[in-house]
């Protein structure tokens, strides 16, 4: 498994890269957001683990230029900055997981292999799904509902795809933490909120038909 590094404390890169160098996966260290970018670009890699606070380039622009790129590899930020207005940013940005410094190398690697796991997943699976007029293309990463497209992030869309593939089942927010973002946030924070209310801007508001539904005391479902 072949992973970009982009990280400009020393440190932190020398530990990230000893320790999975250690445990069989290839590793290529970029010092600094425009030489990660580059990287990133011109090669093919399973993961790439992206700092924010780069010199030169931030981590959160480099990651919105590959999305704007089309490369869609999965990305983890790697930082210090841990407020929910900082992970909802991140993932806004075309981010899949985000990991606060300081943090422990099982962990690290957990979300490594979680990232490549979901990708693979998402090959495999339909690549349709529908729930009443609302149609989501896995290949195309397109979404519409009664023929108009919606335009999402790439965390909405992980969101959405969740929902439909698990439609008239009541979701705990924990439930969504885990299988979206496969990460354990302080279940203090309002992330999921955040972007189930971001979602129902974008698919339920012009409609009558409301798709999501909150269950009190319980979390959310999708059903027509």
């Amino acid at each position: 498994m072949k992973v970009l590094l982009v990280e400009d404390e020393p440190n932190v890169a020398s530990l990230i890269n000893r320790g999975l160098t250690e445990a069989g996966y290839g590793i290529t260290v970029a010092p600094d957001g425009k030489m990660g970018l580059t990287l990133a670009s011109q090669y093919e890699f399973d993961v790439i683990i992206l700092d924010i606070m780069l010199p030169g380039i931030s981590g959160m622009e480099v990651c919105k230029r590959l999305r704007e790129d089309q490369v869609h590899t999965p990305i983890l930020f790697l930082t210090a900055l841990g407020t929910t207005e900082n992970i909802v940013a991140g993932l806004d940005a075309g981010g899949d997981d985000y990991l606060v410094k300081p943090f422990k190398f099982a962990e690290l690697e957990a979300r490594i292999k979680s990232l490549t796991r979901r990708k693979h997943l998402a090959v495999q699976e339909s690549n349709v799904l529908q729930v009443a007029d609302l149609t989501l293309d896995m290949g195309a990463k397109s979404v519409t509902r009664n023929g108009n497209f919606i335009a999402l992030t790439s965390t909405e869309f992980r969101l959405l795809e969740y929902f439909m593939r698990n439609r008239n089942r009541v979701l705990s927010r924990i439930e969504i933490l885990e299988h979206v973002w496969s990460i354990d946030f302080n279940m203090g924070t309002n992330v999921v909120d955040v972007y189930v209310n971001y979602l129902r801007k974008k698919i339920d508001k012009e409609s009558d038909h409301k798709l999501i539904h909150t269950v009190i005391g319980m979390g959310y479902m999708m059903k027509a």
